[in-house]
């Protein structure tokens, strides 16, 4: 294998790993012996230290592994410590607006209120802790069920469930509306 593209193999490796990986074992997808491999180790580590890179290759007993320069730190935790912001899309809030109102729910009946698959909306609720599974439901197939988190709490200022606004019946309405209409352009397609 040709110095630079073994250099990019390993560094490829060393990053996607995030743990530190035996020289044998680099040498070997390289197919260089271990001193070559060594070799380019520390060429590539030459080239994030004169190149003022944030990134390090450390050696640890005869394993390496990629990490971040020690002076960075303070830069990792002003982005660690800041909140992350999280965008809702409508299909997502829709789905969360079901959970939230008629838990314990299955991920059926949240379909049969919104007309469609919701599997990636319930994913990505369970992925950002605003919904979790709370059981299953004691019928045919066990299906999941799902309620809010107290992330969800949190995240939308409430206290308890009780504390969500109450529907009125012109907004309910108005939901149906909505909701019949986009069934109804679905059907046209």
């Amino acid at each position: 294998m040709e110095r630079v593209k073994a250099e990019a193999v390993i560094e490829a490796i060393l990053f996607t790993m995030g743990e530190s990986v035996e020289g044998n074992r680099l040498a070997d997808v390289i197919e260089e012996d271990l001193k070559t491999t060594k070799e380019i180790i520390k060429e590539l580590s030459d080239k994030y230290e004169n190149e003022n890179r944030g990134i390090a290759i450390i050696e640890l007993d005869g394993a390496y592994q990629m990490c971040t320069k020690g002076e960075m730190y303070e830069y990792l935790i002003k982005i660690a410590k800041a909140p992350r912001k999280y965008v809702l899309t409508e299909t997502v809030l829709e789905t969360l607006s079901i959970i939230a109102y008629k838990q314990p729910i299955t991920r059926l009946e949240i379909e049969k209120i919104r007309g469609v698959s919701c599997d990636h909306a319930v994913n990505k609720l369970i992925e950002l802790d605003l919904i979790k599974e709370l059981g299953r439901l004691d019928a045919p197939g066990r299906p999941l069920l799902f309620g809010t988190t107290e992330q969800f709490l949190r995240s939308f200022g409430v206290k308890s469930l009780e504390d969500l606004p109450e529907l009125n019946s012109e907004q309910l309405e108005d939901f149906k509306e909505q909701a019949e209409e986009e069934i109804q352009l679905k059907l046209d397609i």
